[in-house]
């Protein structure tokens, strides 16, 4: 039986898919969360449907199984994968229309700050933690058109930076993690779903959307199995510096 869990949010396509299956393959028992059912056949998969957008089910789910899962002192490690995200609108930050924008940030920021938060102070001090954030290039530039994607991952980002420090302060309640990281992770340009909605958003006159028909185009998108092997390497590994920053192929 397998001595380490990970909990891998959007495990119904893409990244979340491809890392769900490879850990699985490497002995890992994986908690996969997402909006929709998933097909995958292993004794040591379990899966929860859950909308990262109602922050309600969010912490219900997380208090009545998540926590459980979490405390069983059977794992010596635990794992969490923050994936799931939203593409955002494509539409430039004078179109903002704040409901949509309050629901995307839920999804990629909320969800995923409360998520490691309470992986911080659900998983047993003695058991190995490693978070991993799903990021991308938008966390530190500005693209035209992804004002609301780039605020969400940039804000991600910079929680994740001070959960790290707070791991190892002697400030926090508790004390200092010493056997704890959070990963930062840009994949790169990747073929997923939603790069295909990036393709079509806000039409075919849209110049939001050009440059992501151009990754297609010019066969520059990876696969999601080709980019998952820093991840996998992280979870597994020994904690160093409490915040990691990881780029695919640099």
């Amino acid at each position: 039986m397998s001595d380490r869990v990970a909990v891998v949010t959007g495990t119904s396509s893409g990244i979340g898919a491809a890392l769900a299956r490879r850990l699985l393959n490497e002995g890992w028992a994986v908690a996969g969360l997402s909006r929709r059912e998933v097909e995958l056949e292993h004794g040591d998969y379990q899966h929860m449907v859950l909308d990262l957008g109602n922050l309600h089910a969010v912490q219900t789910l997380a208090e009545k199984r998540l926590g459980a899962l979490m405390r069983d002192p059977r794992w010596a490690r635990v794992a969490l994968v923050n994936n799931a995200a939203l593409g955002g609108s494509h539409k430039g930050i004078e179109d903002t229309d704040p409901e949509e924008l309050a629901w995307l940030l839920a999804v990629n920021t909320v969800a995923p700050v409360y998520l490691m938060g309470f992986a911080a102070r659900t998983v047993p001090p003695q058991t190995a933690l490693r978070i991993v954030n799903v990021s991308s290039g938008a966390a530190h530039r500005g693209f035209p058109g992804l004002g609301d994607y780039c605020a969400s991952k940039a804000a991600l980002r910079l929680a994740g930076m001070a959960l790290g420090e707070e791991l190892r302060s002697e400030g926090r309640p508790g004390g200092a993690r010493a056997d704890a990281a959070v990963l930062s992770y840009e994949p790169g340009v990747v073929d997923t779903p939603m790069q295909t909605r990036a393709r079509s958003g806000g039409g075919e006159d849209s110049p939001w959307s050009r440059p992501f028909r151009d990754f297609r185009e010019q066969g520059l998108l990876e696969k999601p199995e080709d980019v998952i092997g820093p991840v996998v390497e992280f979870l597994s590994g020994d904690a160093g510096s409490a915040f990691v920053e990881k780029r695919f192929g640099a």
